[in-house]
Parts: structure tokens; C-alpha cells; sequence
């Protein structure tokens, strides 16, 4: 074979091997990251490359969301589920009277 054709040959498979790498640190260093945190429902700043735990202003105000259907998309929005409400009564209202 030509010399030629084996330099062009080597020059295509380092290059091939570079773009290989290039794509496998973007994926673990990037693309990964991000999706980890999408997931658990956690607001991902690209920039910075950081996972930030999303809170309510009710959280922090202590003013509470008084429509119950805005509060429960609100907390759904966040990944924490709603309170279920009338499945199991609380415990002293369980217990007999006299």
C-alpha cells in the first residue's frame, strides 16, 4: 500500500478516536449530570454545572398557598407529593371516648 494511504489512514483513526473521546467526556461530564438531576426533580443551572434543590417561598415565608389545587401543582412541580387527606385518621381521633 502507499505510504500515503497508511499516513491518511492513521490521520483518519486519530481522528476518529479524539472525536470518541471528546463524546464520552461530554456525555459523563455533562449530559449525565443533568439528566441525574432532572430526574430527581431538581433545577439544573448549565453554567455552573450545578443540582440545586428547588424550595416554596411558602417554605420560607411561612405564608401558605391557600388554593389547594395552585399548592398541589406547586409541590408536584418540586417532586414532593401532596399530603393525602381523609385516607387514615389521625391517631387521637381514633381513640374512643368515654
Amino acid at each position: 500500500m502507499n505510504r500515503a494511504f497508511t499516513r491518511l489512514k492513521w490521520i483518519f483513526i486519530g481522528i476518529f478516536a479524539v472525536a470518541n473521546l471528546g463524546i464520552l467526556v461530554w456525555t459523563v461530564g455533562w449530559a449525565l449530570p443533568e439528566q441525574h438531576c432532572v430526574e430527581a426533580h431538581k433545577w439544573w443551572d448549565p453554567y455552573s454545572r450545578v443540582c440545586a434543590q428547588p424550595i416554596l417561598t411558602s417554605d420560607i415565608t411561612g405564608r401558605m398557598i391557600t388554593d389547594k389545587k395552585a399548592r398541589d401543582a406547586a409541590l408536584h412541580a418540586i417532586g414532593r407529593d401532596p399530603p393525602l387527606t381523609g385516607a387514615v385518621p389521625p391517631p387521637a381521633a381514633a381513640a374512643p371516648k368515654p
